[in-house]
C-alpha cells in the first residue's frame, strides 16, 4: 500500500517531468540544473528523452551536488564561468531548473538549505528563463512562514558582525550554520563561505504595506525587496537567500534581461499526487 510519503515523491517526479516537457526545448544549448531532491526527477526527465534530445545540451551546476547529477546522468557539462562567449559576452542559459525551501504567492523564494544559494542566484540570473520545481510543502503565503529563516552567505571573518547587524534589524537569533552531523565547526559552502540562518517575521509583499505599514523593518516587520536592499548593504554578506524582484519574462521590458532572480513558474508536487502549476 501506498503511503503519503510515497504519494510525495511521486508527485515531486510528475511536477519535474511537467515542468521539462513545458520548458526545454529541443532547441535548446544550454541548461541550468539546481539542487534539491525535486531537481533529481528534473535530470530523470531530461535522459528520459534520449541522447537524441539532449546530446547537443550543456548543463551548468549549481553546485556540488549538481555537478554529482549531471556527471552520474552522462549529460555535458560546464560551470557557470566556463560557457562560451558571443559577441563578447557569456552566452546566456535559455532555462534553469531548481528547487525552493519556500515559495510565496508572488514567487518570491527562499533558498539555501542546502547551502548552494550563492551559485544558485549566479545560474538563476544567467538564465533567461528559471523554473522552480518543489513539493508542496514549500508552498506559503508569504516567506519565513513555513521555512523560518533566510540562508545568508557571508565571510566568515565579518560573521560576529553580521550577526549583531542582524539582530538589530529584527532578526531576533541569527546563528551560523553547524556543519553537523556530517561534519564538526561550521557549514562551509562551495564558495568556501558560511551560512548564517536569520529567523524573521513573515515577510510581507507590496499589496501588504500601507500608511500604517511601510514594510521598513519597525518591530521586525519587512517588505522582501526593502529587506533584501537592506541585507546586501551590510558589510560580509556575500549573497542572501532571497530571490525577489522580477522574472526573466518581465527581465525585457524592464530593460534588465539576464538579472531576474524569480521563476517564471513554479511546480508543485501535491499530497494527491497531482500537480499544481502557480504561473507569473
Amino acid at each position: 500500500m501506498e503511503s503519503a510519503a510515497d504519494h510525495i515523491e511521486m508527485a515531486k517526479k510528475k511536477a519535474a517531468y511537467r515542468a521539462v516537457d513545458d520548458y526545454l526545448l529541443p532547441s535548446y544549448k544550454f541548461v541550468g540544473i539546481g539542487s534539491g531532491s525535486t531537481v533529481v526527477y528534473v535530470v530523470d526527465a531530461i535522459v528520459s528523452r534520449g541522447p537524441e534530445f539532449y546530446s547537443g545540451m550543456t548543463f551548468i551546476p549549481t553546485g556540488s551536488q549538481s555537478k554529482g547529477l549531471i556527471k552520474t546522468a552522462g549529460l555535458n557539462m560546464c560551470y557557470v564561468d566556463e560557457r562560451p562567449f558571443i559577441n563578447g559576452q557569456p552566452v546566456a542559459l535559455d532555462v534553469a531548473f531548481d528547487g525552493a525551501d519556500e515559495v510565496d504567492e508572488d514567487l518570491n523564494l527562499i533558498k539555501g538549505g542546502g547551502a548552494c544559494l550563492f551559485q544558485e542566484k549566479l545560474v538563476a540570473t544567467a538564465a533567461r528563463k528559471f523554473v522552480a520545481v518543489a513539493d508542496s510543502r514549500k508552498k506559503s503565503l508569504r516567506l519565513c512562514t513555513k521555512w523560518k529563516t533566510i540562508p545568508i552567505e557571508v565571510l566568515p571573518l565579518a560573521a560576529p558582525d553580521v550577526l549583531r547587524r542582524l539582530r538589530t534589524m529584527g532578526s531576533p537569533s541569527p546563528a551560523v550554520r553547524s556543519g553537523l552531523p556530517s561534519k564538526a565547526g561550521e557549514c562551509v559552502t562551495d564558495n568556501g563561505m558560511w551560512i548564517i540562518d536569520a529567523p524573521f517575521s513573515p515577510l510581507l509583499i507590496p499589496e501588504d504595506l500601507s500608511s500604517a505599514e511601510d514594510g521598513k523593518g519597525r518591530d521586525g516587520s519587512w517588505e522582501i525587496q526593502t529587506l533584501a536592499d537592506e541585507l546586501l548593504k551590510v558589510p560580509g554578506i556575500v549573497e542572501i537567500g532571497l530571490f525577489y524582484g522580477f522574472n526573466g519574462s518581465q527581465a525585457a521590458g524592464l530593460g534588465k534581461e539576464l538579472q531576474a532572480q524569480k521563476p517564471v513558474a513554479a511546480y508543485f508536487g501535491m499530497p494527491d499526487g497531482q500537480v499544481q502549476v502557480q504561473n507569473a
